[in-house]
């Protein structure tokens, strides 16, 4: 098969991009299937630290074209700022990067809806991250959305403005102060931005890719956030607008599920959540704090500290079923180094009773986790270069980490750095 899918199995930020960024150098094509500039995927290699929030994470390989499938929703302000960043590091992505006609356009009336909408929530909010993507989502499925085949129209200013005045008329429905928000001054940023994104190439993707597979390429989805996040499958209301599991890369690029090969799944060796949401095995005492300290737990995207508790079995068990996972990949493996006990949830005792499966409703006060200890290891993982240098504590999780879900880890990240993947 041409076509693999790699993704997050918790509640995003497990290290997709760099995973993507390693093993680039196998396929000829990666794509980005769903979410929007409310993801933030980190890759450090050579000395430098990118942060990709829009483009896919194969962009500095220089034989390997990028594609923004259909399923992704676009900001150009944000789009034209990673653009000038790469061209800082000599990347040309004129030649390099695609994006589909079928993507939806963020405006700025987008994110003032979303700051609105989320400030009205009071203590009820979700935790957005206020980029518009809510917003350009329910534009989308409502059909009346700005996509960027549009800008290729002469009457697209027009259905610019139309689309703005309803979103204008929106706000009468918020008792909410948005006087800050200068939307003049956002639309002449806008403007701008989208005549720098017309620079580059549009493709109707789902062509494009059935081409690519009749000519035998390789192709890699990537996925953002986590499948946690999932807005169908994920802890609703606290996810995002979109189908980050494997059935979204299928809709998000246009390409066939027969078309699908392997399932990669990235999780972290521990378990991370930015904002607000239920989060069985969060723990507040110095071992969360460890935890934030050496993983550098702050969102690639927002810059918020991240919620860290112990690997939560029962949820990566069900991501690993919803997505039929071939391959499971573990990040931040040398983050627990140093902890003399690690624990790992293996069930719920939820309202009384216990469960092995992941509740419709996780009402944590009623949710107490069960953990199963495992002892921990002291070595500085950081400076390994080959399984056979592992401490016999840490070959023991893995052992069963795969029992549990039945799936292979076939990639331990040892490290930020590129470099720093171990492949088993």
């Amino acid at each position: 098969m041409a076509v693999n899918m790699l993704l997050g199995l918790q509640w995003g930020d497990e290290g997709k991009g760099k995973i993507v960024d390693v093993l680039t150098k196998q396929y000829d094509i990666i794509a980005r299937f769903q979410g929007g500039p409310n993801a933030g995927h980190t890759l450090i290699f050579d000395g430098h630290k990118h942060v990709l929030h829009t483009i896919p994470s194969g962009i500095f390989h220089e034989n390997t074209l990028n594609v923004i499938g259909n399923g992704v929703v676009i900001d150009p302000v944000i789009l034209q700022k990673e653009l000038e960043k790469l061209t800082a590091f000599g990347v040309d992505f004129l030649e390099k990067l695609l994006v589909s006609r079928k993507a939806h356009i963020i405006l700025p009336t987008h994110r003032l809806l979303d700051k609105v909408s989320e400030t009205s929530k009071g203590e009820a909010k979700i935790g957005s991250t206020l980029k518009g993507i809510g917003p350009t989502y329910t534009d989308k499925i409502s059909r009346s959305g700005l996509r960027v085949g549009d800008l290729q129209q002469e009457n697209w200013e027009e259905k610019y403005r139309r689309l703005a005045k309803e979103h204008l008329s929106k706000l009468a429905f918020y008792d909410v102060d948005y006087s800050d928000f200068d939307l003049e001054k956002e639309e002449k940023i806008f403007f701008e931005a989208v005549s720098y994104l017309k620079k580059l190439t549009f493709i109707d993707s789902e062509l494009y890719f059935q081409k690519a597979i009749k000519e035998g390429k390789k192709i890699l989805a990537e996925g953002a956030q986590g499948s946690l996040l999932d807005i169908d499958f994920g802890t609703y209301p606290f996810v995002t607008s979109s189908n980050t599991v494997a059935a979204g890369g299928c809709t998000g690029l246009g390409i066939a599920p027969n078309k699908m090969d392997k399932v990669f799944g990235i999780f972290k060796a521990y378990t991370t959540r930015v904002g607000s949401g239920p989060f069985p095995t969060e723990i507040d005492d110095d071992y969360g704090k460890a935890m934030a300290k050496v993983g550098h737990e702050f969102g690639a995207t927002t810059g918020r500290p991240r919620r860290c508790g112990w690997l939560d079995l029962v949820a990566l068990k069900y991501s690993v079923l919803i997505n039929g996972v071939t391959d499971l990949m573990m990040m931040k493996a040398d983050v627990l180094s140093g902890f003399d006990t690690i624990k790992v949830c293996t069930a719920y005792k939820y309202k009384g009773e216990i469960i092995d499966y992941f509740p419709y409703n996780i009402d944590t006060e009623f949710l107490e986790p069960i953990y199963t200890d495992f002892n921990g290891w002291t070595e500085d993982l950081t400076q390994f270069t080959k399984e056979s240098e592992f401490p016999k504590e840490l070959n023991e999780y893995i052992a069963f980490l795969e029992k549990e879900t039945e799936v292979k880890i076939s990639i331990v990240s040892v490290g930020p750095d590129r470099k720093q993947t171990i492949f088993r």
